[in-house]
């Protein structure tokens, strides 16, 4: 597991060309990066990022291919489900997942990117 600070930590996919393009407009000497297929979420770090945004559901990737496989009666309908399967596994997060100090930005909006952008320069 790569170097964890807390404070300034980038979720990502590292085949993901959204993910990639982002943090090509990011400074990366602050930003921990963690790599989800190579470093899969643990529940301590999932706690970590609901701390922040109070909802495993705003975590949840609803396009993830794994979910349009899944029946009816199989796919999440309430926060235990949504964190059950964050926690089996990484196509269900959200991309990308960026932690700023007490902040947290969850997918790739570009008034999402905008606001990460502005938090990153407030705390040089």
């Amino acid at each position: 597991m790569p170097k964890h600070d807390k404070k300034y930590t980038f979720f990502y996919l590292k085949s993901c060309d959204t993910c990639l393009k982002i943090l090509k407009q990011l400074p990366q000497k602050k930003l921990n990066l963690v790599n989800i297929k190579e470093y899969p979420l643990k529940a301590e770090q999932l706690e970590y990022l609901h701390s922040f945004s109070h909802s495993y559901e705003s975590l949840f990737n609803f396009r993830a291919q794994k979910l349009k496989l899944l029946t009816a009666q199989e796919k999440p309908v309430g926060e235990e489900d949504f964190k059950k399967y964050l926690l089996e596994d990484y196509t269900y997060l959200k991309r990308p997942v960026i932690v700023v100090e007490d902040k947290i930005f969850i997918g790739n909006s570009p008034q999402n990117i905008e606001q990460l952008k502005i938090e990153l320069l407030a705390n040089e």
